[in-house]
């Protein structure tokens, strides 16, 4: 790395370390069944750290009966927050989640899913297809799935576009709360919330990618998680393993990263759980985690600093690997 990358990637990394002091102490701590939770932004919930990723519950080597399985003993345990999403497998994971609610586990749990309309008609579609699959009357956080392209908010703004949809579904009753996600660029999420500013919208979420690499590239940690904590609104994580490429650079363990991602001023970090290994992985992540130092955040993100750059580690920032609707444009209507 050159000298000049070098002492703007430490310059980065000493501004996210600082921002635990941002978080609440009472949402470092956990509660007695060992689960830490904390305030949704300005709306009055509270979730819990961790929330139970939606996709890898409808993936093909995953058994229905596992699946459903997986989610009773996460609620069991204390998570609260579950994501998931319309375009999740064909529609399986939301399938699979509205089976494990039934028998009374809705009523234990905040419900997030996501829908990926750009035209109200099939934003409206899309809602009323993911309430039936999931089996339930509301939702309680629907999210704008893959805000990736710097025209998104264009459409989801536009006369015909997905907020309006958004806006009848929660004059119905059948949404509570309104959010977008993005895993491309913090330029994109910057631009969508300047254009809910000038039209007098408040988000009351806002999920990105978050974990030790994008501290130095791309960082949302940095452009965009201040922001939401200054507008009240509701930061969500993902990707703190960054579906295992952050594994397989070597420079963290799974815990690091989890506490890494719980240090920052978020409501929730969502991880995908496909096993029992994976899911006790989270709850020992929550058990061990304590308020870190910046001394302790600096020697994550030095150990990390190298091999985040380019974004080798963040395929999803860097190609469209990951971006479905870019493979589906159907999807956006």
């Amino acid at each position: 790395m050159h000298r000049r990358e070098f002492v703007k990637s430490a310059a980065v990394a000493a501004g996210i370390a600082s921002l635990a002091s941002l978080l609440p102490a009472e949402e470092a701590t956990p509660a007695s069944n060992g689960m830490i939770y904390r305030k949704l932004g300005r709306t009055g919930e509270r979730v819990s750290a961790i929330g139970l990723g939606g996709y890898h519950l409808g993936q093909k080597t995953l058994d229905e009966s596992e699946a459903i399985r997986l989610t009773h003993q996460a609620i069991d345990r204390g998570i609260n927050f579950l994501d998931n999403c319309w375009d999740y497998n064909g529609g399986v994971s939301e399938e699979r989640m509205g089976k494990a609610l039934a028998g009374g586990y809705r009523g234990k749990i905040f419900l997030m899913t996501k829908l990926d309309g750009r035209t109200k008609a099939e934003a409206a579609r899309q809602i009323d297809e993911s309430l039936r699959r999931l089996a339930t009357d509301r939702i309680d956080l629907m999210q704008i799935h893959e805000i990736i392209r710097l025209d998104d908010p264009d459409r989801v703004f536009a006369e015909g576009g997905t907020m309006e949809a958004l806006n009848d579904a929660r004059q119905a009753g059948k949404i509570r709360y309104i959010g977008f996600t993005g895993h491309k660029d913090p330029l994109v999420h910057l631009r969508m919330l300047e254009e809910a500013r000038k039209r007098n919208v408040h988000f009351d979420t806002v999920q990105m990618p978050l974990n030790v690499m994008d501290a130095h590239f791309r960082s949302f940690a940095h452009d965009v998680l201040p922001v939401l904590v200054r507008e009240g609104i509701a930061p969500l994580g993902m990707k703190s393993l960054g579906d295992q490429f952050v594994l397989q650079s070597k420079t963290a363990t799974p815990i690091e990263c989890l506490h890494y991602c719980l240090n920052l001023p978020i409501a929730v970090q969502i991880a995908g759980i496909d096993s029992q290994q994976v899911l006790d992985q989270a709850f020992e992540a929550v058990k061990t985690f304590k308020p870190m130092t910046e001394a302790q955040v600096s020697q994550i993100l030095n150990k990390t600093r190298e091999a985040a750059q380019a974004g080798r580690f963040e395929p999803y920032k860097t190609s469209a690997h990951f971006d479905g609707t870019a493979a589906n444009p159907k999807w956006l209507g």
